[in-house]
């Protein structure tokens, strides 16, 4: 299904039984991703949680409208304050858990520190929490394999014609040198639900420095969990550790 937000219309995707008193789980995608490149994982999680699980492709991205014009540097702040209340207006979602992956795990926390107590959860995955020259050098190193043919067409198959868009609004804006200040700081105090972020020991694009800075900076209860001989993306690498342990972090809140 599609919904209008301002700007264009986003590309939304549900999975599991819909109950009146479980709070569904929203999953943001990381910066090159999409509904569709989350492949099996929220079918099986919502399976497992037994509650709804809903993703949506942002603006430029997958099957949502394109943009013409590169996101700001202030584009975290921008889908907190801006995109994601309108999503939450067309779903009729009054109170939701998130989940993000990389820089939807930023986004993830901005979104929980702006909208307060509809926010009852956040499960972060590999979140980038400031900019650190391990995520630059890996953005310079993805960036080169890009230029191969092989590699872009891979990229098309999800994003289509946007997907040179797609890799220009993640290069372009994390290397400029107006975000290398940008941290999320001054948005965990204002996070009071429970977290819980995992990181891989092994993320090429982001060390446990990032896990240790949420854990340590929101205001809610946090657990921090490093995984071994693991990457940047857990849910597919480490899939049934990743389940339990938001299974198990869910309980635990009652939620």
């Amino acid at each position: 299904m599609f919904v209008e937000v301002p700007g264009g219309q986003v590309f939304v995707r549900r999975w599991g039984r819909e109950h009146a008193s479980s709070l569904p789980v929203v999953l943001l995608h990381d910066s090159l991703g999409s509904v569709e490149q989350w492949r099996d994982f929220p079918a099986v999680l919502a399976h497992r949680l037994d509650r709804p699980v809903i993703a949506y492709d942002r603006l430029g991205f997958g099957r949502s409208s394109a943009r013409s014009e590169r996101p700001s540097i202030h584009f975290i702040a921008e889908e907190a304050d801006v995109h994601f209340p309108a999503l939450c207006r067309a779903l009729g979602l009054e109170a939701y858990g998130l989940f993000g992956h990389s820089v939807g795990g930023a986004m993830a926390l901005a979104i929980a520190a702006a909208q307060g107590d509809q926010c009852r959860f956040v499960v972060t995955e590999s979140a980038q929490a400031f900019v650190e020259q391990r995520t630059l050098d890996g953005i310079v190193a993805a960036q080169a394999q890009f230029e191969r043919d092989e590699q872009f067409a891979r990229l098309a198959r999800w994003h289509g014609d946007k997907a040179a868009w797609v890799l220009d609004a993640w290069t372009q804006v994390w290397l400029d040198p107006a975000f290398a200040a940008w941290s999320l700081d001054h948005c965990l105090p204002q996070v009071r639900c429970p977290v819980l972020a995992i990181h891989g020991d092994g993320d090429e694009f982001g060390s446990v420095a990032f896990p240790e800075r949420i854990a340590r900076g929101v205001q809610g209860p946090a657990q921090r969990v490093v995984l071994e001989a693991c990457g940047h993306v857990p849910h597919r690498e480490q899939p049934e550790q990743v389940l339990q342990l938001v299974s198990h972090f869910i309980e635990l809140m009652g939620e």
